[in-house]
């Protein structure tokens, strides 16, 4: 999994961009075929520091987040949050394709495969 991180107009600490990388990489938990991670920082308003996420996975768009708040890391914890609920939402939706072929076909009763059939 490939992860980067950049800021726009202003700095962030090693320490800083290093804890946002590590609570990043735990994204890998909730869905296992990330690709990259991109989070992209902007700091050109101090006051409320703009946060965006995208998230490439295989055989899937990207998933993107945004938030603004006052405080960095609580614009941060919420796009976080934002990008776990579509990734479960994701999986979730992949999981009951693959489980439900077989609930499909008993759905049909044999009244309804004499309509079918006709």
């Amino acid at each position: 999994m490939q992860l980067d991180l950049s800021i726009r107009h202003g700095h962030l600490s090693e320490a800083s961009q290093t804890k946002l990388k590590s609570k990043a990489e735990k994204l890998g938990r909730f869905f296992d075929r990330i690709t990259a991670i991109e989070i992209v920082i902007d700091l050109s308003d101090e006051q409320a520091p703009q946060v965006d996420i995208n998230v490439s996975a295989e055989h899937k768009h990207d998933f993107v987040a945004h938030d603004k708040s006052d405080n960095l890391l609580k614009s941060f914890e919420s796009a976080m949050q934002k990008i776990e609920q579509q990734l479960r939402k994701y999986k979730e939706r992949v999981q009951q394709k693959s489980r439900s072929p077989q609930a499909r076909r008993q759905e049909l009763s044999p009244a309804d495969s004499d309509i079918i059939e006709e």
